[in-house]
């Protein structure tokens, strides 16, 4: 395999799985030219004129769109660790002897180690998306067949629209449908929300299938995936499991050092006048992200300031900020938990929106730059504040990326991060995989002490007068290092075997992920 040097100094592959790949040139360096992909042109004479897509099931409707080996086959991830749709599918896909597909889902999670088995025999050769826990140990260990690629989720609209990822067949499992295959998440046995990942699935596919538990007369109203895209409808039992739909990341931290984290992050947006009337934010689901959210929300109230809108992923924290008139609007992603469900039903103002209006980079302009701060995690920074969201230290591939690098665009990033896991220091001398450039993050806030990127100045004007702690990136990991015991040790990998790359929000490729040497 060719390595070639980009411009972060990774070394990353000119060709993977068969496609030439275009190394990563620098922030804003890409652009390409040339037009949007494009669905096949179809008539409406090869479809029901009364309207009904329904076949009986979901093997059926595999051989009405053509399925064939070495197919690429989307899915999404809403019904998070409750899915159980995408498992049928390819339980479906094996019994047919289909071989070497592609797999591109918005996100994998735990319940997907039952595909284990299909990684194994060749019914899917490799896995474009998150590839975490069972899955990402297994690519780590260098057992996938094919490399697995991993997007943003603004990078995935992106690849699809650009026609970098061509897909075939897009299975959207969807809480409630209609006949004609109008669907939506935020209502039903398992509504989950929104199906915003899967838009861009149902734009561009050759043939579009929607599975649903809880199929509706004409119309499904208000549909978030329309009918007109969707070539068949299968109805199922069960989506999943509702139990597990709800993310299990949406408590409140009860670590000291983390409600810290959370209380420095909402002090700092005060002193740093971010927190001010008109303002937006965009906070994750984790246990330190929502603590800030009601850290914030409290310092909302006291000074009499409301934001314009919020980022979803919603959760009912940033639900009780939208009832109480604390913002105008949720602009929402994803939806964590059962209150932003009921929330996204009844109030006009928590808005359903896409990787496409949010991320996607190849667009003209989206909604992450037009925040004014977001707060976010990490499993590595480094000194130069590049940082790391997919491998851990010792170099397995447990993550996804979700929105995470295009969240890097906004006005002022933040990651909040505990300065050590497990007596593991955070910042680290370099990253271990490289998936946001230093020059995009603004401010590391850890228990220690806050890091400002020294490149905005205007930041370290801002809180020159904050009573809050202040340091050096490099002070903060000595201070790490010496109650660490020292320098961690790096993962041995094997540099000749490339299981996996990062790519950037652009379509080129950031960094490599190397299988582990055992």
């Amino acid at each position: 395999m060719k390595l070639e040097k980009n411009s972060a100094g990774r070394f990353v592959p000119t060709t993977v799985n068969g496609e030439k790949q275009i190394p990563f040139k620098g922030i804003g360096k890409h652009k390409p030219s040339g037009r949007i992909a494009a669905p096949p042109i179809r008539s409406c004479a090869d479809y029901p004129s009364d309207g009904n897509k329904i076949v009986k099931n979901l093997k059926e409707a595999l051989k009405k769109a053509g399925l064939k080996n070495g197919m690429t086959i989307s899915t999404h991830h809403h019904l998070r660790n409750g899915d159980v749709v995408t498992n049928l599918l390819f339980d479906t896909i094996k019994s047919m002897g289909i071989k070497n597909i592609r797999w591109f889902p918005s996100a994998s999670f735990p319940c997907h180690q039952h595909l284990i088995k299909y990684l194994e025999d060749g019914t899917i050769h490799h896995i474009e998306g998150s590839m975490n826990g069972p899955l990402g140990k297994f690519t780590t260990e260098g057992k996938m067949k094919g490399i697995g690629v991993l997007r943003s989720h603004g990078g995935r609209y992106q690849s699809i629209q650009d026609g970098e990822v061509h897909v075939d067949i897009a299975v959207i499992a969807a809480p409630t449908a209609d006949p004609f295959g109008n669907a939506t998440g935020d209502r039903g046995p398992s509504a989950c929300g929104l199906l915003g990942f899967a838009l861009a699935d149902s734009e561009y596919a050759d043939n579009v299938i929607v599975v649903t538990d809880n199929l509706v007369p004409f119309p499904c109203y208000p549909w978030q995936i329309q009918g007109n895209n969707v070539d068949t409808v299968v109805q199922v039992d069960s989506l999943g499991d509702p139990s597990k739909i709800v993310s299990g990341t949406t408590e409140i931290t009860k670590s000291p050092d983390r409600l810290l984290i959370a209380e420095y992050v909402a002090q700092f947006m005060e002193d740093a006048g971010i927190m001010k009337n008109g303002f937006s934010f965009q906070a994750g689901a984790g246990g330190t992200n929502l603590a800030f959210a009601v850290y914030l929300k409290e310092r909302m109230k006291e000074k009499g300031i409301k934001a314009r809108f919020i980022r979803g992923g919603s959760t009912k924290y940033l639900v009780e900020m939208l009832e109480e008139g604390l913002t105008d609007y949720i602009l929402d992603g994803q939806t964590f938990d059962l209150e932003g469900v009921r929330s996204m039903r009844e109030n006009a103002n928590h808005v359903n929106t896409s990787p496409f209006t949010s991320y996607n980079y190849h667009g003209k302009g989206n909604f992450a730059s037009i925040i004014d701060a977001v707060v976010l995690g990490a499993t590595e920074v480094d000194v130069n504040f590049n940082a790391n969201v997919v491998s851990h230290s010792d170099g397995y591939l447990l993550h996804g990326i979700g929105g995470w690098q295009n969240c890097l665009f906004s006005k002022c990033t933040i990651l909040a991060i505990p300065s050590f896991r497990d007596r593991i220091p955070v910042i680290m001398d370099e990253v271990t995989t490289l998936c946001g450039p230093g020059e995009l993050i603004d401010v590391i806030i850890t228990e220690r002490g806050i890091a400002i990127n020294p490149k905005r100045k205007d930041l370290l004007k801002a809180v020159k007068n904050s009573k809050l702690p202040y340091k050096t990136i490099t002070e903060i990991q000595k201070e790490v290092y010496d109650i660490c015991g020292g320098v961690p040790e790096k993962p041995k990998t094997d540099k000749n075997k490339v299981v996996a790359v990062i790519k950037w929000v652009d379509g080129t490729v950031l960094d490599s992920v190397y299988k582990i040497k055992k």
